[in-house]
């Protein structure tokens, strides 16, 4: 994509997110993500029933009168957002790529961030952690992230996202909400990783998926290629038994990437590419009031 059309195509993200962050989701985002961190606000006389460990012994010592620090909630938050860059998300045949969607819900809830004056970081993963983006605050670092998102080539093909989990946790040292965006296509058992990583942060994971990888057009032989592997191969999608044999394995997977999202206690949303994420998000924030 040259510069020309890539600043078009960023702008046109921009006007169509921007809309979606302050009009559709005005309030969603802030009541759905709230600061989790307590930070000091000021000291108080003692009074009876507050809890000793609160109490400040330099300001006591000074006066010679407890005096107890008093706690605020921390209300700007830090938004990681963790992005599948991988060969597999290249994938779409109806309206827009996985990509595409991928990089439009990520500019949806950054500039719903920004609204919440939080900062916005990116870490853009294949089998690897192939760009960090420490996280900011602004709309100028919003517009680096959605160019960096359009015109990033990743340097492999393939999926771990245990590697970007990971990654996650030894970067942000303190809790952050982390938005997990992929097509969930990884061979890796990422299960502990995730687990780990939403105990000390606040984990949401977006699933992006095209209709033909839950069911199987019926278009007689067709070849296919595996964007990860490069594995090329002849299928008969006319045969019955073999567009069967390709829903039972979506479904196969389906099953176990909820599984791991209910026993990490993970919230889950599942995004197919012909359909309105803007609906999608909404419930996302409504379950999470």
């Amino acid at each position: 994509m040259d510069t020309k059309e890539l600043l078009k195509r960023v702008r046109q993200i921009e006007i169509k997110t921007k809309v979606l962050s302050n009009n559709i989701f005005a309030g969603e985002y802030h009541s759905a993500f709230k600061g989790r961190g307590m930070s000091f606000s000021e000291v108080r006389d003692y009074q009876p029933g507050d809890d000793v460990r609160d109490i400040d012994w330099n300001v006591t010592a000074r006066f010679n009168h407890p005096y107890i620090k008093v706690y605020e909630e921390e209300r700007e938050l830090t938004v990681m957002l963790l992005i599948d860059v991988s060969s597999s998300l290249s994938f779409g045949t109806i309206n827009e790529f996985q990509r595409t969607i991928a990089t439009e819900i990520a500019a949806t809830l950054a500039f719903s961030a920004i609204q919440n004056n939080d900062k916005i970081g990116v870490i853009m993963f294949s089998d690897k952690v192939e760009k960090y983006i420490p996280p900011k605050k602004g709309k100028k670092h919003i517009l680096y992230i959605i160019r960096e998102m359009l015109n990033f080539k990743p340097d492999d093909k393939r999926t771990d996202i245990k590697q970007a989990l990971e990654f996650m946790m030894s970067t942000q040292r303190k809790r952050c909400t982390a938005f997990l965006i992929s097509d969930f296509i990884d061979n890796n058992d990422y299960s502990q990783a995730i687990t780990i990583a939403n105990r000390k942060h606040d984990v949401v994971s977006i699933q992006i998926y095209d209709r033909f990888m839950a069911a199987l057009p019926n278009v007689g032989l067709m070849k296919v290629c595996d964007a990860e592997t490069g594995h090329e191969q002849y299928i008969d999608s006319s045969n019955k038994k073999v567009r069967d044999a390709h829903q039972r394995h979506w479904l196969m997977h389906q099953a176990n990437l909820m599984n791991i999202m209910n026993k990490s206690k993970v919230d889950i949303i599942s995004v197919r590419t012909d359909e309105n994420y803007v609906k999608a998000l909404i419930n996302l924030f409504s379950k999470r009031k």
